[in-house]
């Protein structure tokens, strides 16, 4: 994909620091943090059906990511400076498995990549500006931690908390650094070519805490000339009796086409509603996800994820009509005395899938298991362990089988 240049929010920062006498920097100093994360990823993907074009892709990658979070410097309005930098290591390929850069004419994961980068941070009273490298959780726009190195997009970010129990938020980003890319390139949307690109995804948003245990949000977002998507979400949770713990969290997409419509004709609208309850280590839950009008879920380009949609997994659930439920179970044996180990499973059917005029109806369904250890005590302490085990099965797509194993460590320097 082509590199589009984005401002250079290092040059912005140098220039920034300049101004600033020596003494100004010292609590930016004494207060920052450096850390490296190693994170090492097994992914192997068997393709179960009769007719599949490959029998199975796959990557295993060594990945680095090193992180400086600074303090602020004792002025009116303080300034801090981040700086990041990532780097991953093929180690052995099968496919292109979206983990890694992947050269179709080559028929060939990259051997390595990498991306660095900066943020310029200004703090008054409660409210923070963020410019250049960011990694977002908005229903509008959120970081994708899924494969080796995870999504930055590069924008410039306000977030204010000055009213009490409010959050407000709003900002651009200009461009994005894909989980398998290591380039910024312009937004545009995914599934269509990077020329039918944006200037930027401009968007505002809201939480409001309405009660210790009730919050709800409201997020406008417009990647210009593409598409424009409102969300309004509700979250609640509630003690009662012997330490049992309901959640309920519902919400609403509305997406259409904006402006000149580059990415092609945007109809689609998703509601959905995911309640849980956990007590004494145990979580059982139910989700339903419905989709209505014509066209797919729209996303970002790097096939971002929308986590706010509860059925999103392997299988993302977003086909246009598509319903579909889940159920899930997951379990923290620190309850038995094992803390750190943790089991959650579950499984997601979706029906009623709109293919086109004259076609069928589709249907498919996930079944996930996934078990994580994080390591107490004793010289691995902190080392993370994490198996994951996906299986799809579609009526007219691909049926898949695949697993994964990551392990995780993060080196604390300061």
């Amino acid at each position: 994909m082509q590199a589009k240049r984005p401002l250079r929010a290092k040059t912005l920062c140098l220039s920034v620091g300049a101004l600033l006498p020596l003494s100004a920097w010292a609590d930016l100093v004494d207060d920052s943090h450096l850390s490296l994360n190693f994170r090492n990823l097994y992914l192997n993907r068997n393709f179960t059906q009769s007719d599949a074009p490959v029998s199975k892709v796959g990557n295993w990658s060594q990945g680095f990511d090193l992180q400086f979070e600074s303090g602020y410097t004792d002025t009116p309005i303080a300034l801090g400076l981040d700086l990041n930098g990532q780097y991953a290591l093929r180690l052995d390929s099968s496919g292109n498995d979206g983990s890694l850069p992947f050269s179709r004419s080559r028929q060939k994961a990259a051997d390595d990549y990498g991306r660095a980068g900066a943020t310029l941070k200004l703090k008054y009273a409660k409210t923070l500006v963020k410019i250049g490298d960011q990694k977002p959780n908005y229903p509008v726009a959120s970081n994708d931690p899924s494969r080796q190195l995870d999504t930055i997009y590069q924008g410039a970010v306000i977030e204010s908390r000055d009213i009490d129990r409010l959050t407000l938020v709003g900002g651009r980003f200009w461009s994005i650094v894909t989980r398998e890319s290591s380039n910024h390139e312009r937004l545009y949307r995914f599934g269509t070519s990077d020329r039918q690109d944006s200037d930027g995804l401009d968007f505002v948003g809201a939480t409001y805490a309405l009660t210790p245990g009730l919050q709800a949000s409201y997020f406008h977002g417009v990647l210009n000339d593409i598409y424009r998507q409102d969300y309004g979400g509700l979250k609640h949770s509630l003690t009662f009796a012997d330490d049992y713990l309901l959640k309920t969290d519902v919400g609403y997409f509305n997406n259409r086409e904006d402006g000149a419509a580059r990415g092609g004709a945007v109809d689609n609208r998703a509601y959905y509603g995911l309640v849980t309850l956990e007590n004494n280590g145990h979580m059982v839950g139910a989700s339903y996800q419905r989709m209505t009008g014509d066209t797919v879920f729209p996303t970002i380009n790097g096939y971002v994820p929308q986590f706010y949609l509860p059925n999103w997994a392997g299988l993302p659930f977003i086909r246009p009509d598509e319903r579909s439920w889940s159920v899930r179970y997951g379990y923290n044996f620190a309850a038995v005395g094992i803390p750190g180990l943790k089991l959650f499973t579950r499984y997601i059917k979706g029906t009623d899938i709109d293919r086109g005029a004259g076609l069928s109806r589709d249907q498919e369904n996930e079944r996930d298991i996934m078990l994580s250890y994080v390591v107490q005590s004793g010289p691995f302490k902190d080392l993370g362990l994490e198996l994951k085990n996906l299986r799809t099965q579609t009526r007219y797509g691909n049926d898949y089988d695949e697993y994964r194993f990551i392990t995780s460590y993060t080196w604390k320097f300061w």
